[in-house]
């Protein structure tokens, strides 16, 4: 047996993209442990690293070789490989010298089916080190980088120029040349506090040799946790509370080897300009971490994370304000002149800005959703007023300095310019939570005329969209269809807004009348688009798909009530009599499927011949009673749990009573009894399309 050792790789590189770097890390470390294992050399147990100037993988307990492999070839049949006077004929002389053999040597194989020549050998594993640069290699080419560069002379590719490869199997060097460069064993360290090479031993010298003497620390994970440490404590110091946006902390992480926190401070005049700007520009652009107090306030303070350990921690402060300062001028200066204008004064302007070529500019599109706001308003007892003007004033931020210049600032401008105006509160605020949720798992928007906004503008551009047969394929969605869809559901279902959607998707094609667009083939494909998104939503919640389809297949319009269709599913397939009902539901379906013409509806308890039946009617007639009231309540949970007391007769039914009776009077009975039984489970799912054993 082939003794074990560690393999370091390490790919050393120009500073690799930040945003991408655990993207490629995770993706090297699968396609690397992949390989081995392909090549019979799978490693125990592998740990990626990852900082802006490398990749690398410990790999531990890798086989020094392959294990030799027994190989086993059939030849001729016997028959065929011999004359009648045992020469061996061509055939067998053929297969013999294919295999490298003489005749005699080959061996032979008895089956019930015949005998056959055959040839046994065993194959020798090969060493290691002659396999790990093929697997090296073929890892770094599959890496998922959209544009490869090239460097120097070489006709190497990769998503930055490598300028040293550690490949290390135990104490020895792995012979290779990767990406342009001969591997070896020296690794480097931080490009200013150790910019020379260092020797590695063997592989687990790796990481802590960078960390002491290389002022690097290589791993990704520990290292963000250091810089989440450093910042939140030199926030204390400051008095406040750090913002730590995770996708943030995670950019820091990819940018810096050797983190080292450095609390900066700005004029307190600057706060007076709407803390969301400073907080953007600080994040955003210099990818500092903003400092609130305890209620939430923005303090006249920031930390940036530095590469370097400096002798003069006060300039690289210094140099931080000096940046910052201009910035924060420039939106204090656009807050300013913006408001020297009402918001309204904006509005005419949109006439000017194109929405979609079809569909009109932003002008037309906020009379659309005014209109469709003014009558979504109606159904949740909004005022009528205050969502009519909300609609008219939500793009006029748009045309504001400071949202031109920090354009993910829209909807949050359009906030303060709103209350700066002087207009209702309800109104202010809905300008914002009009683009509430803007990502999976955000916010939802709290306020009424919010909710309005929210749905009116994304069930505008869904129809509009669909309507010119622009609907998303693929990857592609560039009006964001998929993300307006799941808000519009999301509103609808979590803040419990029991409105049917074909009809606010009919209602949004209405508002096409306007523009020469004909949208009213769009409203059915964009129900089903929705219903799509739906089942996306469940599943991402760990809902089985036939749950989803149980629900669907009774096709309820309103979201509100098809998620406590689900849920009460979800709860129902829970109970121990669910898998039977379930299953006898399917058992009906198939029954009533080959029924030909219509179903027999009407029973005639007179008619029954069995206890089996009688049982199963009396027990229906209960549960009808208790359950209907249940499910016209939207109680399904309840009313589903209840028709659990089913699953006894209904089993001793299909084990006594033959449905399809020769007597056509008892089929036709027997045929409505179960067609009532399904009847009421369908009143909330098709219970036919559960899987068994709870698989979706």
């Amino acid at each position: 047996m082939s003794t074990k050792t560690d393999l370091l790789i390490e790919i050393g590189t120009e500073e690799l993209p930040p945003k991408v770097l655990k993207g490629l890390r995770d993706a090297f470390a699968e396609a690397v442990a992949a390989g081995l294992a392909e090549a019979g050399i799978g490693a125990e147990k592998l740990q990626a690293f990852a900082a802006p100037r490398r990749l690398a993988l410990l790999c531990r307990g890798v086989p020094g070789r392959q294990a030799d492999q027994a190989l086993e070839r059939r030849g001729p049949a016997l028959a065929a490989a011999f004359d009648d006077d045992g020469n061996p004929t061509r055939a067998a002389l053929g297969f013999a010298g294919s295999c490298g053999v003489a005749v005699e040597d080959l061996q032979r194989l008895e089956t019930d089916k015949g005998a056959w020549l055959v040839h046994r050998h065993v194959e020798p594993g090969k060493d290691a080190a002659a396999l790990i640069p093929a697997v090296v290699d073929a890892a770094l080419a599959a890496l998922p980088i959209p544009k490869r560069m090239r460097w120097g002379a070489s006709d190497a590719e990769f998503v930055r120029p490598v300028h040293w490869v550690v490949l290390l199997l135990g104490d020895a060097v792995v012979e290779a040349d990767l990406m342009g460069v001969r591997a070896g064993r020296e690794t480097r360290g931080h490009r200013f506090h150790h910019p020379g090479s260092l020797y590695l031993a063997e592989p687990a010298a790796y990481a802590p040799l960078l960390e002491t003497e290389g002022r690097v620390m290589p791993d990704f994970e520990a290292r963000r946790e250091a810089i989440l440490g450093q910042v939140e404590e030199a926030a204390i110091r400051l008095g406040g509370r750090a913002l730590i946006e995770p996708d943030l902390l995670d950019e820091v992480t990819a940018l810096v080897e050797w983190p080292c926190a450095i609390a900066g401070h700005f004029e307190t005049r600057f706060l007076d300009v709407p803390q969301e700007a400073l907080i953007s520009t600080m994040q955003d652009n210099q990818k500092y971490f903003p400092v609130v107090d305890g209620a939430g306030r923005l303090m006249p303070h920031f930390i940036t994370v530095s590469n370097i350990e400096s002798r003069e921690p006060d300039r690289v402060r210094e140099g931080n304000e000096r940046v910052i300062r201009p910035r924060f001028a420039d939106a204090e200066f656009f807050w300013n002149q913006d408001r020297r204008q009402p918001l309204e004064s904006h509005l005419d302007a949109l006439r000017h800005v194109v929405f979609q070529r079809r569909l009109g500019s932003l002008h037309d599109k906020t009379e659309r959703v005014a209109r469709l706001a003014t009558r979504l308003a109606d159904l949740l007892g909004v005022d009528h007023g205050e969502a009519a003007r909300a609609a008219m004033l939500s793009k006029c931020d748009l045309q504001t300095q400071m949202v031109f210049e920090f354009t993910e600032l829209q909807g949050t401008m359009g906030r303060y310019y709103a209350q700066h105006g002087g207009e209702p509160e309800q109104v202010a605020r809905a300008l914002e939570e009009q683009y509430w949720p803007r990502h999976a798992g955000d916010a939802l928007p709290e306020t009424g005329v919010g909710q309005v906004l929210a749905l009116a503008d994304r069930l505008d551009t869904l129809v509009g969209i669909f309507a010119i047969g622009e609907k998303p394929t693929g990857a592609k969605d560039p009006y964001g269809l998929r993300r307006a869809a799941l808000g519009v559901l999301r509103i609808l279902v979590e803040r419990s807004l029991d409105l049917d959607l074909g009809g606010l998707i009919e209602a949004a094609t209405d508002g096409y009348g306007e523009v020469d667009v004909d949208a009213s083939g769009a409203a059915e494909p964009v129900f089903d688009y929705m219903m799509e998104r739906l089942r996306a939503y469940y599943a991402d919640r760990g809902i089985g798909g036939d749950v989803f389809e149980a629900v669907l297949a009774c096709r309820p319009t309103r979201p509100l009530d098809f998620d406590r269709r689900v849920r009460g599913v979800e709860h129902f397939r829970s109970l121990p009599e669910a898998e039977s009902l379930a299953a006898a539901h399917k058992r009906i379906h198939n029954i009533l499927r080959k029924v030909e013409g219509a179903l027999p509806e009407r029973i005639d308890a007179t008619r029954f011949s069995e206890d089996a039946e009688r049982a199963v009617y009396e027990r229906l007639e209960d549960l009808r009673a208790t359950a209907l009231p249940l499910f016209g309540e939207g109680r399904y949970t309840e009313g589903l749990a209840a028709l659990a007391a089913l699953r006894d007769p209904v089993d001793h039914f299909f084990d006594t009573v033959m449905v399809m009776a020769d007597d056509a009077a008892v089929r036709d009975n027997r045929l409505a009894l179960l067609n009532s039984l399904s009847g009421l489970f369908l009143e909330v799912a098709d219970m036919s399309k559960l899987q068994s054993g709870g698989e979706g």
